[in-house]
């Protein structure tokens, strides 16, 4: 079970298509370990298994009958529970929605699925793809497969969890302030919010219209190189959908892998992790052990200066709260008992957020646009935190409300450029407490999440991280 469970969805596809390993089998031993494990991280809201295994055993049949293949042919994939799957609900971790049947695919699922792709089910979400680890919610909250007592990032919190634990080989998840960045930094996986634009939204719940981004969450960066694209393109049906061809991704993170990056230029924003927010200690070793690392490999490492982190964090979440209440204002002042407490307290700001600061906001956002621009234009991809601390438990209420918003991820929201956080390393551990996940994020110019993917790859071949997966059969 743990073999086939930590197996790339890359090598499950080339052995089902030559044989070795049939779709049912592999579908029923991740259902299988779905059932021995997830009532103790809850990373699924739906799970549909007798669905699943009907297309498996499709699959199956298609491939006797020598059609022609996807590249997910027969591999099993979840979803978070914001994004449409055609006749299954879509209830965004809410009582609000907890009857909202999707009537079509989302543009996402219906790549996924047309690439041969298997729907195992729905995933746990922060409430709305806001809010936070709720208790007081129709379901409860995932948590971290690496020490169930904590919490395992978010908003795409069922995804992260889910790839890390071995219940499936990929997932989607969204990302408005770093909502797939998170969870992969917390679970120890890979994950990558493209250029925006990149990766259609359309048949997903919206957060805040001009943030939100659709990711691939992995296990590694090859995988999540491939996965991206499937599911990357234009979409006519999404108005920020960028008319652009789709590069071969998954070849440059093998290039990256097989020829390296000597002489590339990788600069760091330092001061975002130890001035703007001082990181955990674990965090900061590990990015600079990581940044060695990336030197050794004949990369030209060189410290970069921006804009303060804080101003970026403030921009993006004025244009965050003011969207956000624009899609939740009806729900708010006709249902605002059946939010949770901590969903309702972070979207209520925006109800006092002036048209003034809004646009304020979006005038001062190209400001930003140019200053991550302007570092790129001298380096090949930046490197900076993600988490600016490792894990916390899950019903700690002081150290959720002081860790939550201590990351670096939202400033490439808000400039749209691609971004991906992988791991770095563990913390120490001790007897009662296993050593737990490190991440940093790597970022580029927009649509060249080919370079991001290459130094990724690198990085990742040169280090054992990926190798590295949580004690649950222990």
């Amino acid at each position: 079970m743990t073999q086939l469970a930590y197996l790339s969805w890359l090598e499950a596809a080339r052995k089902i298509r030559g044989r070795e390993l049939s779709s049912v089998t592999y579908t029923k031993t991740l259902l299988d370990r779905i059932k021995r494990h997830d009532g103790q991280f809850n990373a699924f809201l739906r799970l549909q298994k007798d669905e699943a295994l009907a297309a498996a055993r499709e699959a199956e049949r298609v491939l006797a009958s020598g059609a022609r293949l996807g590249p997910l042919h027969g591999v099993p994939f979840g979803l978070k529970d914001i994004i449409d799957a055609s006749g299954i609900p879509t209830t965004a971790h809410s009582k609000i929605l907890a009857d909202n049947v999707a009537t079509r695919d989302a543009f996402v699922t219906s790549r996924i699925k047309a690439a041969g792709g298997i729907l195992l089910g729905k995933l746990s979400t922060h409430e709305f793809a806001c809010g936070g680890p709720c208790f007081d919610l129709p379901w409860p909250p995932a948590r971290n497969p690496w020490d169930r007592r904590m919490y395992p990032g978010g908003s795409s919190s069922g995804s992260g969890a889910a790839v890390a634990a071995g219940f499936l080989p990929v997932a989607l998840g969204s990302d408005t302030g770093g909502s797939s960045r998170h969870p992969a930094s917390m679970c120890g996986i890979v994950g990558m919010k493209a250029t925006y634009g990149r990766v259609s939204r359309r048949g997903v719940i919206p957060l805040s219209f001009s943030l939100d981004h659709i990711c691939p969450i992995t296990r590694t960066v090859a995988e999540n190189a491939a996965l991206l694209e499937v599911i990357a393109g234009h979409d006519p049906e999404d108005p920020a959908s960028a008319p652009y061809a789709v590069p071969k991704y998954l070849a440059a993170a093998e290039r990256g892998s097989r020829e390296g990056i000597k002489g590339m230029r990788i600069g760091v924003i330092r001061h975002f992790y130890r001035k703007d927010l001082v990181a955990h200690p674990d965090v900061d070793a590990a990015i600079e052990a990581a940044l060695e690392v990336l030197a050794g490999l004949g990369a030209v490492v060189e410290e970069v200066t921006t804009k303060p982190l804080g101003e970026f964090a403030d921009c993006n979440q004025v244009i965050l709260l003011s969207e956000g209440y624009a899609v939740h204002r009806e729900w708010m002042q006709t249902r605002p008992e059946d939010y949770a407490v901590m969903t309702r307290a972070k979207l209520l700001p925006g109800a006092f957020l002036s048209a003034v600061d809004y646009v304020q906001g979006v005038r001062n956002r190209p400001h930003f646009v140019a200053a991550i621009d302007q570092l790129l234009e001298k380096v090949d991809v930046l490197v900076t935190a993600s988490s600016m601390d490792p894990p916390f438990l899950i019903d700690d209420e002081e150290a959720k409300a002081r860790c939550y918003p201590r990351q670096a991820r939202a400033p490439f929201n808000l400039t749209g450029h691609p971004a991906l956080a992988l791991p770095v390393g563990f913390t120490e551990g001790s007897d009662s407490n296993p050593p737990l996940p490190l991440s940093m994020q790597m970022v580029g110019r927009h649509f060249d999440e080919e370079t991001v993917y290459r130094v990724a790859a690198a990085y990742e071949q040169a280090t054992p991280w990926k190798d590295q997966h949580p004690p649950l059969d222990k």
